[in-house]
């Protein structure tokens, strides 16, 4: 049996998932005093490829920049951030805007978002950590989890054995703590799929640095495409639709068919990475068990689709309000159940609105015909009437707004 030492005025923690929320929870009770330890289940010398998640939002710059001074602007400063943004309907434009840079200094210098592949954020996350002082249990696949009032026991498939007087689960969607405490997800699950492609950029090649959506793209038989630049390269997002065979798109063989058509025919020696995915809706039925000893967060929690950057994000202001409550329980026990609960409620309130937003999206990306006429109608009126292209320009991410701005 393991024990993590317990700090003066609060006890140990575990955190399990050493994926951006993990980290992003360690590094938070590390900034207050707590002892961490993160078990994941992954080899210490584990590549997981993709771009994956791409936007850090200032928000959540902030919110790292708190638990470590210097890593927001440091994640930052690394990764892109776009200052064009531009909308086409069938090969014509019917929205542009262009940012000035951001200025000042401290906080105030942190742009509106920074785009990156995940894989960079977990290696300035992970830098962090070490500094902090985290220690790591890698090969540590979580099978049982027991909690009571006292503390958790979390044991590995292996047989390694924890105790703790909280968990923080950051698992991710396949979550073996969730899962081990019964805790089912509630949602939706679409019936199309997108597919998505990390593309290197070129030798020397001086390529527009924009995010671009483009609906009914003609070069793709009229599917909708979403370009976004990050740091080396820049992602492809296609949505098929729900009778398209995955062969037809989604393989490095049919990249080669209709890629070019999108981004030059030199880009197939360029592809990074293929996978496809559906838009996913579910949000788990509780945000803690019933001791109140462990706490969920990020995709353990809550699944969304990547449309409106929703996903990390949310889950980096779970992991933050996790260890914020895990350390108030540690320095007043007594206040622990009531503290707990807290968390629970503000941040499902938080993924059940992201869930909402994240379903108008759909509901604009794959409209009905009466909606796809709207759509229609305001990229004919777009040149006299700007509002037009704005909505055709803003609908596809879903609503702002809500209980922590929806993150």
């Amino acid at each position: 049996m393991a024990d993590v030492a317990a700090a003066k005025g609060g006890g140990p923690v575990l955190v399990v998932g050493a994926g951006p929320v993990g980290m992003t929870a360690a590094l938070t009770l590390r900034a207050a005093g707590l002892p961490v330890l993160v078990l994941e289940a992954g080899a210490r010398d584990r590549v997981r490829p993709g771009s994956r998640a791409l936007f850090v939002h200032r928000r959540s710059l902030r919110l790292l920049e708190r638990a470590r001074p210097g890593l927001g602007a440091r994640i930052a400063a690394y990764g892109t951030t776009w200052r064009t943004r531009r909308t086409l309907y069938r090969g014509r434009e019917v929205f542009a805007q262009t940012f000035p840079r951001a200025s000042g200094d401290g906080a105030a210098a942190l742009p509106a978002f920074t785009s990156l592949r995940q894989v960079d954020t977990e290696r300035f996350l992970h830098e962090a950590c070490a500094e902090a002082g985290v220690e790591f249990r890698f090969d540590a696949e979580v099978d049982e989890v027991r909690a009571d009032g006292d503390g958790v026991t979390v044991t590995d498939k292996a047989g390694g054995s924890w105790t703790a007087g909280h968990v923080i689960a950051a698992d991710g969607a396949r979550s073996g703590v969730r899962k081990a405490l019964g805790i089912p997800l509630e949602g939706t699950r679409s019936d199309g799929y997108h597919v998505v492609v990390d593309v290197a950029d070129p030798p020397g090649g001086d390529l527009p640095v924009e995010r671009v959506f483009h609906y009914e793209h003609p070069g793709t038989g009229g599917r909708t495409v979403l370009r976004v630049p990050f740091t080396g390269g820049f992602q492809i997002d296609l949505q098929c639709r729900a009778d398209d065979p995955p062969e037809s798109f989604g393989t490095e063989k049919a990249l080669r068919r209709w890629l070019p058509r999108l981004v030059g025919e030199d880009c197939a020696h360029r592809v990074l990475w293929v996978s496809r995915y559906h838009f996913l809706r579910k949000v788990a039925a509780s945000f803690a068990d019933p001791s109140g000893r462990v706490l969920l967060a990020g995709e353990a929690a809550h699944l969304f689709p990547p449309f409106g950057a929703r996903g990390m994000n949310s889950g980096i202001a779970d992991a933050v309000a996790a260890a914020e409550a895990v350390s108030a329980a540690c320095s007043e026990p007594s206040r622990g159940p009531a503290t707990v609960a807290g968390y629970a409620s503000a941040r499902r309130s938080a993924a059940l609105y992201n869930s909402e937003a994240a379903g108008a999206a759909l509901d604009h990306l794959r409209p009905r015909p009466w909606k796809r006429a709207t759509q229609r109608a305001a990229a004919a009126l777009s040149p006299v009437v700007p509002r037009c292209g704005e909505w055709l320009e803003r609908a596809p991410y879903g609503p702002r707004g809500g209980p922590a701005h929806g993150y």
